[in-house]
């Protein structure tokens, strides 16, 4: 649920002019608008924490497939009404838009394959963060990845940027693994679907 909250913060530290404001830290009312509405911390956080004192789950983790039901359609409704609120008020770059949308697309691919098999949300959550990575160098060639560093700013080509999170999400699915929460067949499911949600929303809304 923190990948809008990611891709933003990327999107900020990449061209926070696409935002109107001339720094990641001028934006902070668009950094709070998402965070709140698709954040496991505040509201879909609380509509999923109601549901394991009502039974529908039996832990916040939701390890058992059946019972990411629930939590997959309460952060699905926060994601449509985040994307339809920012699509329409012109406060985001279109860029962002479709990265909204992309997760909203791979949150209910994953609901629907969930239906019939285990499927990674984190491998899902880590596809889509390359998808937009990928295709943030295409829409905006050129640009780099400025990361706040010690006495200044470290700049990062965008192929240097999407390498680096291809191995950060390579290094979460490796995770997943050793606590035995998935098999390799529900990473690889999660990854296909987060990447492609994101080019989908692209051939959308482009």
């Amino acid at each position: 649920m923190l990948v809008p909250t990611y891709a933003l913060l990327l999107l900020l530290f990449i061209n926070p002019y696409a935002f109107g404001v001339s720094s990641p830290a001028d934006a902070r009312a668009v950094l709070l608008l998402v965070y709140v509405f698709t954040t496991s911390a505040l509201i879909p956080g609380i509509g999923i924490a109601v549901m394991k004192p009502l039974g529908f789950v039996k832990s916040l983790e939701s390890p058992d497939r059946q019972e990411r039901t629930g939590p997959y359609i309460v952060t699905g409704v926060f994601y449509l009404w985040l994307f339809k609120n920012l699509s329409t008020s012109g406060q985001a770059p279109p860029l962002y838009v479709i990265c909204l949308l992309g997760a909203t697309i791979s949150l209910f691919s994953a609901f629907f394959i969930n239906i019939f098999t285990k499927i990674s949300a984190h491998a899902t959550g880590m596809g889509g963060l390359v998808g937009m990575l990928l295709l943030t160098s295409h829409v905006w060639p050129g640009m780099t990845l400025g990361i706040p560093a010690i006495g200044g700013t470290l700049q990062l080509s965008l192929t240097v940027a999407v390498g680096a999170m291809i191995v950060i999400a390579g290094l979460v699915g490796s995770a997943r693994l050793v606590l035995k929460a998935h098999v390799p067949q529900d990473l690889w499911q999660g990854y296909a679907v987060g990447f492609a949600s994101v080019w989908i929303a692209n051939m959308v809304l482009s």
